[in-house]
């Protein structure tokens, strides 16, 4: 008993002496972890161990591209890159020092590298107090919640910026299976539902079946999609596909990218404007939560006290009153909690000129637009909101909006269309017009699919018959002479008959004249003056000959 007593004794003061440590902001673990070494010189501040780094870094790099905790340890397997345990074992640190061979040094698993992932040290942090133990007597220890650690910033050197490390944890909260394409889609977890707020579903499918033939890939309401399978309503569709998602986040990347490079002065401006607004609304939103939160805290204090009162002359029992006081004050100290965070995002609210200056960073890393990768896609993209189609002039309108890092929304003044992109909408728009024209008429049972159409020669006004509503002409010989005579149409300029003086059109280089008149009265006077000239030079010969 007392050899038992001597220990726990012991176990307290240990447990005294590690907690007085940790607290004074040194590192608890016996080792560093993997990718740190401790400094000869202080044993408790950790230096980078680059061999490990390195190892860390493209794990941290590999989890930006896509990949998953299991991806990444297939891929370090097959390059035959050492486990942490084995790496440390063959330094004489760690569970396996003592080892002398290693049956399977690459085994890697994803609960490592997931491991790895995790730890805030990466970020230059120390965290102290992660796991207890519940008696010295156990042998196991039991994990603390991440309320209970102790973490002190910037201990260290960093292997990992922060930005790097949370977006690495932002993708890991979001779960991409891959499916029978053999991949995951990129954008799972970042489209959201502008009406319901909920997460947007991705439905893809190689085709090939009777009851889906054609490959299909697209996003829709989560509520939406959800609700059709219990035979119930909610939302409704927001269908957006894939392809046109990538087109419209690879040009918004493009173009506000070129916009901060090439305009940094205007492109700050209209940062700290958006953002001023942003943060405007957003700390009156908190400020009306503060009041009604203080309001509601003080009339609490007056319940209790009317509480107090009650149980004093004996209108209520004990139990009653443990009751509610119970429940009184657990609302009071959450409340008090919600009052403090509003207060710290009030006095947060501030210019945002660092996260400026992160995007013009991140920018000018892509050189190359021309291709939307996985990384550009994680690194650019924070959220994307869909909104419901709507149907305006015809066309299925649908607005979209695409949330940048560090930034948020930025929106660009609208460029002017050029002589040839306008041209090029106005095809596009007659296209859509004769598509949804052909469209009502099946619908209406006016043509039956694989008929010919009915349409009207573009040059000679002849009706004729065509499979493709998009022909335009009865034959080649119809098609020639229009392109002709739109191609003399562009060359027309504005000519002075030599004349009468008259201003006419032509389209040949060569014309002088307005008409046939004018040109056969020109000859007439070319002529005459050639037969003057000629009588007046015989005329001179004949003089000089006397």
């Amino acid at each position: 008993m007392f050899n038992e007593w001597y220990l726990r004794d012991l176990s307290r003061k240990q447990k005294t002496a590690i907690r007085v440590k940790g607290e004074s902001g040194k590192p608890t673990t016996n080792c560093a972890i993997y990718g740190y070494r401790k400094d000869p010189e202080n044993k408790y501040h950790w230096l980078i161990d680059e061999e490990a780094a390195a190892v860390v870094r493209r794990i941290f790099r590999l989890t930006i591209e896509g990949k998953g905790p299991y991806d990444i340890a297939r891929i370090l397997f097959e390059d035959k890159v050492e486990t942490p345990a084995v790496y440390f074992g063959k330094q004489g640190k760690g569970i396996w020092k003592s080892k002398e061979e290693f049956s399977n040094p690459y085994n890697w698993s994803g609960y490592v590298v997931g491991q790895i992932l995790s730890k805030p040290e990466y970020m230059g942090h120390t965290v102290n107090f992660r796991s207890h133990k519940q008696s010295y007597k156990d042998k196991n220890a039991v994990m603390n919640p991440k309320e209970d650690w102790l973490i002190f910033e910037n201990t260290h050197e960093a292997i990992v910026d922060r930005e790097i490390w949370e977006l690495a944890q932002k993708l890991r909260k979001t779960p991409k299976r891959i499916d029978t394409l053999g991949e995951a889609n990129p954008l799972t977890g970042l489209l959201y539902c502008a009406d319901c707020g909920e997460k947007m579903y991705n439905h893809r499918s190689k085709g090939g079946t009777e009851n889906n033939p054609y490959p299909s890939d697209f996003f829709d309401c989560s509520s939406y999609t959800l609700a059709r399978q219990k035979r119930a309503t909610a939302c409704c569709g927001h269908y957006i596909t894939t392809k046109a998602l990538r087109t419209l986040i690879l040009d918004t990347i493009r173009t506000v990218s070129t916009f901060a490079i090439s305009n940094q002065a205007a492109f700050i401006e209209k940062v700290h404007s958006a953002s001023q607004l942003r943060q405007s609304e957003a700390a009156k939103d908190a400020k009306r939560r503060l009041n009604k939160d203080k309001k509601r805290i003080a009339e609490l204090d007056t319940i209790i006290k009317k509480l107090y009162e009650s149980f004093a002359v004996g209108r209520i029992t004990d139990e009653r009153f443990d009751s509610l006081l119970a429940d009184y004050e657990a609302e009071q100290k959450a409340l008090q909690t919600s009052v403090t965070e509003a207060e710290e995002k009030l006095s947060a609210f501030a210019e945002d000129t660092a996260r400026v200056e992160q995007f013009l960073e991140l920018a000018r890393k892509y050189t190359d637009f021309s291709e939307l990768t996985t990384p550009m896609i994680n690194e650019f993209i924070e959220k994307i909101i869909v909104h419901a189609p709507e149907r305006i002039d015809g066309d299925r309108v649908q607005e979209v909006e695409i949330h940048l890092r560090f930034i948020g929304q930025f929106e660009l003044p609208a460029p002017e269309l050029t002589e040839e992109e306008s041209k090029r909408q106005e095809q596009l728009k007659r296209h859509r017009i004769k598509s949804r024209e052909r469209y009502q008429k099946i619908k209406a049972g006016e043509h039956a699919v694989g008929q010919p159409f009915t349409l009207t020669c573009k040059c000679c006004g002849k009706e004729f018959a065509s499979k493709r509503t998009t022909t335009l002409f009865c034959g080649p010989n119809c098609r020639a002479k229009f392109y002709r005579q739109e191609a003399a149409e562009n060359r027309s300029r504005e000519c002075t008959c030599e004349n009468c003086g008259k201003v006419f059109l032509t389209t040949r280089s060569s014309v002088k004249y307005c008409s046939d008149a004018c040109r056969y009265a020109a000859q007439i006077k070319l002529q005459g003056a050639r037969k003057k000239a000629l009588r007046e030079a015989k005329n001179e010969e004949e003089i000089k000959t006397a």
